[in-house]
């Protein structure tokens, strides 16, 4: 049996030693390197022994090794052979450990050697507060995906089932982003916006769902004549302190959809005027325009839609309409 064993380690040292001559070690790894050569009273296992028992590559343990982070315990000055002893192999399922928690290898290198429990916990905190950021901007990046996904869901079954009918619902308050500008009727400009993309850069803001414009005269926008806008998108993190966002909703309005191009969508205008006083609403005095999908999903104008939205009270309760 030992004679069986020793000649596994010799094929097992022989491999190794071709791959890994001892004058391409460095200084550093070198360091970890002890001269006193494997004794029967305590068990040395090969590099090849070491992966199998460990789940671990040949060339991750080299590495490990290059690095400084896990080092045979002895080298064979004669003929270049690695020896593991068993405690160095319970340095891997630690180091994996490590790895799982999201630790650089750079990192491991001192706590794997041991350290003061104020070393561990200043390297535990200072890694909590990392992947809190690195968590923040994964959930950051997940709702602006998901909310683009149901724009194109909500898109595409208002073209399947042809919605257009006029309704009246109640809009819930939201925080959004938002900036004051000119307006052209330039609907390509006015939704993919430099201008937007790059205040909201300066600020340090994260925006997520459609883009939506706020035109302050319904009578303008019908007439063609409204020379400005508010553009407004959701705020990802919601700060009614933030004086780059506003809160919009809270109340009663008019919406309707309109599929195909944005040149086209005024009519809509008409269509909820009628039917808002046929029901007793009173209408405006601002308007909205939700661009579920619009030139940032594609190009053709015949895919478009738009959700046109009106403030309305009931014409008895008078006075401002707002949103």
């Amino acid at each position: 049996m030992s004679e069986h064993r020793n000649s596994r380690r010799s094929q097992a040292a022989a491999s190794e030693r071709s791959r890994s001559p001892e004058g391409e070690r460095p200084a550093a790894a070198r360091a970890h390197r002890k001269e006193e050569p494997p004794t029967k009273d305590k068990e040395y296992y090969t590099i090849g022994e070491v992966g199998k028992i460990c789940n671990i590559s040949a060339k991750a343990l080299r590495y490990y090794d290059k690095i400084g982070v896990i080092s045979p315990d002895y080298i064979c000055e004669e003929n270049g052979y690695r020896y593991y002893s068993r405690k160095t192999l319970l340095t891997v399922p630690v180091m994996k450990y490590y790895k799982q928690m999201g630790f650089k290898l750079e990192e491991m290198q001192e706590l794997l050697g041991g350290n003061t429990y104020y070393y561990v916990q200043q390297n535990f905190r200072s890694k909590i507060d990392e992947l809190k950021a690195q968590e923040q901007e994964i959930h950051d990046s997940l709702v602006a995906v998901k909310d683009w996904y149901e724009l194109v869901r909500e898109a595409q079954m208002v073209i399947r089932n042809d919605i257009r009918d006029i309704s009246v619902k109640f809009m819930s308050q939201e925080s959004f982003c938002f900036m004051d500008q000119e307006f052209s009727y330039e609907y390509m400009d006015s939704i993919i916006n430099i201008p937007w993309t790059n205040y909201l850069e300066e600020i340090g803001q994260k925006i997520t769902g459609p883009v939506i414009l706020r035109f302050p005269s319904l009578e303008e926008k019908m007439k063609g004549n409204c020379a400005r806008a508010r553009i407004m998108q959701r705020a990802v993190l919601p700060d009614e302190k933030n004086p780059g966002q506003t809160t919009v909703g809270g109340g009663m309005a008019v919406s309707v959809y309109h599929i195909g191009s944005h040149e086209t969508i005024d009519r809509e205008y008409g269509r909820i005027l009628e039917w808002a006083g046929k029901r007793g609403y009173q209408c405006g005095p601002e308007c909205y325009e939700r661009y579920v999908v619009d030139y940032w999903t594609t190009r053709e104008p015949a895919e478009f839609v738009t959700e046109v939205i009106v403030p309305v009270v009931k014409a008895a309760e008078s006075g401002n309409i707002p949103l």
